[in-house]
This record gives structure tokens, C-alpha cells and sequence, in this order.
């Protein structure tokens, strides 16, 4: 049989690295855009949002290439550090006068000068790299139980952390990844059933045991029942989209950032995206991510083990999820819940944390077959 031949440490893929870079950049212009109407009016200062997201770019471009010459296998020996790391940051979120709270959720850590840190975001991604070591530990009994529950465990003490903050949609993402990292392992179809009815099953709990999360499941169906309560950002979204039409208004000629739509800039800026791009602006968008994607897969299929295909595997669905949900919402498809669109919307912990995880997958594919 011919031996596996690899690439070793050569140069990684440049299609993923600017694929990443032009997001970022397309990122960078649209949250400026959606944003200096209400940086104006709050800080008296039109550029607020862009330099703070310039600054988040450039660390996470230097963090990124860092990363990307860092070999992958390290990550094996400090998973377990990591995660505990994000179990501290979650709980100092939520019971020490560091966590910040709006709009009645507790989701963000104060780090006085550095500004505001989201632990979630440092979560997500510590359960895919844990999920990954014992997927790769565990192969040859990828079909036992207890394969199965071992990175459940993990990320069900996060998302139990992050239920508490609360934030539904973050939960379902990390407990999404890593059923579907476990599924392309190979898990029995009894587990993989037997945890979507599982799933399915908390999720309507959760819904219960809210009121505003029942109302704002009810409001989904028809968020002009409620125009001006748990209906008004998806109509303000939907305005949006609508008027953007095919072609878009143009770039910086919104009208619902004129605070019509609360914090354009981040969950809903897809909408923006619409309005002022237009429904090909839109599409670019999404082909751009659909690009990535594949690229990442294409990368995860040619890994020289298990755990580097695993922990590329997912990174991708974390990112591939985040773009359906925030999509999604904008588009009204699925009910309203927040979650940054990767690359594009405001937030300094989101941006550097997902261009980190691509600089991993760039190192791996300095690893990929030839």
C-alpha cells in the first residue's frame, strides 16, 4: 500500500487566509456603516465602533498568523486547561461584580482599560477542542456509551454556566458542535437519535420556563402581533431587507440604523447589509462564507489524524451555524435570539477568538495531505 505523503510544515492555505481577511475587511465597513449614526448620538463620536473594531482586527490578524505556527497537537496537552479556564471566566461573570449586565442578561466580564471580554465565546471553542482529544483518544471505541457522554459532560457544565447569564442561543450552538463533531466521528444512530429527542426535549423546557422565551416563540409565528414589543427588531429587519431590494439603497444610505433597528451593528447587521447592499450584496455574503466552509472541510477531509480532522470539523460548524442562526433571524426563519454573524458583526471577543480558530485550521492545513 502507498504511504501517505503530506505537506509537513510548508505554507498554509492562502485561499482560506484571504477568504478570512476579505470577510473581516467587508466586516469592518459594514459595522461602520451600520454603526456611526448611534456612535454619534451616544459618544459623540462617528468613528467609535470603527476604530474599536479596527483595533479588534488587527489583534486578531496577529493572533491569527501566531496561532497558524503553532503546531496543533499542542492543544492536546492544555484542552483540559483551557475549559477550566472558561468554567472560572463564566462563573466570575456571573457571581463577582466584574460581569456587566444589559438588557438583563449577565454575558460580559469588565476588564477596565482592555475594555469587555465574553467568556461563552472562550466556551465554544475549549468544548470543540476537549471533544476533539477524546474523540481522537477514544476511536476504536467510537460506538461505546461512554464515548458518546465524555464531551457532553464538558459542554453541558458550560452551557449550564451560560443558561444562567441567560443565553439560549449560545447553549444550543456548543451542544449543536459537539453532536455533529461526534456524528461525523462515527456514533451510533441510537445516540444520534436518542440525543435529538433529548435536545429537542430541554429545549422546549426552556422555552417553558421563561415567559418572555414562550411569547417570544409565539411572536415568531407572526411578529406583527407585537409590533412594538417582542416583534419590533424582526419587523424593523424585515423593513430593512425589503427596502434594500435587489440592488440596495447603497452603502451608508440605510434608514433603519437611524434608530429604527437597536444596535444595527451587531445581531441584525446582516439586515443592514440588505438594505443598504441589496439582495446580491447579500448573496455575495453568503457565497463568501459557503466558500470558507468548504474550504475548511476540504482541509478537515485531508488532515494527517483524527484530531486535527475533528477539531477543523468543528470550528466549521461552529462558524457554519452561527451564519444560519443570525440569518436566519434576520430573515425572520427562525425565532429571534442573538448570535454574532462571524467575521462581520461588532464584538472584539467574537472576531479575535474566530480568526485564532482559523489560524489552527491554517496550521493543520500546513499538515494536509498531498
Amino acid at each position: 500500500m502507498e504511504s501517505k505523503k503530506y505537506k509537513g510544515q510548508g505554507s498554509f492555505d492562502f485561499g482560506l487566509f484571504f477568504l478570512t481577511i476579505l470577510l473581516v475587511l467587508i466586516g469592518i465597513i459594514m459595522v461602520y456603516s451600520a454603526s456611526f449614526v448611534q456612535a454619534k448620538f451616544k459618544y459623540g463620536d462617528t468613528s467609535y465602533f470603527l476604530k474599536k473594531e479596527i483595533i479588534f482586527s488587527t489583534l486578531g490578524l496577529i493572533v491569527m498568523l501566531i496561532v497558524s505556527k503553532i503546531d496543533y497537537k499542542m492543544y492536546k496537552k492544555f484542552d483540559l486547561f483551557f475549559i477550566i479556564v472558561a468554567y472560572l471566566l463564566l462563573i466570575v461573570t456571573l457571581w463577582t461584580p466584574l460581569g456587566i449586565t444589559l438588557n438583563h442578561a449577565t454575558r460580559w466580564m469588565d476588564l477596565g482599560p482592555l475594555g469587555t471580554l465574553m467568556p461563552s465565546e472562550v466556551a465554544k471553542f475549549s468544548c470543540i477542542l476537549i471533544a476533539a482529544r477524546i474523540i481522537s483518544n477514544r476511536r476504536k471505541h467510537i460506538t461505546k456509551f461512554s464515548t458518546f457522554i465524555q464531551p457532553f459532560i464538558y459542554s453541558f457544565i458550560a452551557v449550564v454556566f451560560i443558561i444562567l447569564q441567560p443565553d439560549l442561543s449560545t447553549s444550543f450552538t456548543i451542544l449543536f458542535v459537539t453532536f455533529a463533531m461526534l456524528f461525523v466521528a462515527g456514533v451510533p444512530w441510537i445516540s444520534v437519535f436518542s440525543t435529538i429527542i433529548a435536545g429537542a426535549a430541554g429545549i422546549f423546557v426552556l422555552i417553558l420556563a421563561k415567559p418572555y422565551r414562550m411569547k417570544r416563540f409565539m411572536t415568531f409565528r407572526d411578529p406583527f402581533q407585537d409590533r412594538l414589543g417582542d416583534g419590533y427588531q424582526v419587523i424593523q429587519s424585515l423593513y430593512a431587507l425589503a427596502s434594500g431590494g435587489i440592488t440596495g439603497l447603497g452603502l451608508g444610505r440605510s434608514r433603519q440604523k437611524f434608530f429604527y433597528l437597536p444596535e444595527p451593528q451587531n445581531d441584525f447587521i446582516f439586515a443592514i447589509i440588505g438594505e443598504e447592499l441589496g439582495y446580491i450584496g447579500g448573496i455575495i455574503l453568503l457565497i463568501l462564507f459557503s466558500l470558507l466552509i468548504s474550504k475548511c472541510f476540504k482541509i478537515a477531509m485531508n488532515a494527517p489524524d483524527l484530531y486535527g480532522t475533528m477539531i477543523v470539523a468543528g470550528i466549521t460548524f461552529q462558524i457554519g451555524i452561527q451564519v444560519l442562526v443570525n440569518v436566519g433571524v434576520a430573515t425572520s426563519a427562525i425565532p429571534n435570539t442573538g448570535i454574532p454573524l462571524p467575521f462581520i458583526s461588532y464584538g472584539g471577543t467574537s472576531l479575535v477568538i474566530f480568526m485564532a480558530a482559523i489560524g489552527i485550521i491554517l496550521n493543520i492545513s500546513r499538515h494536509t495531505k498531498v
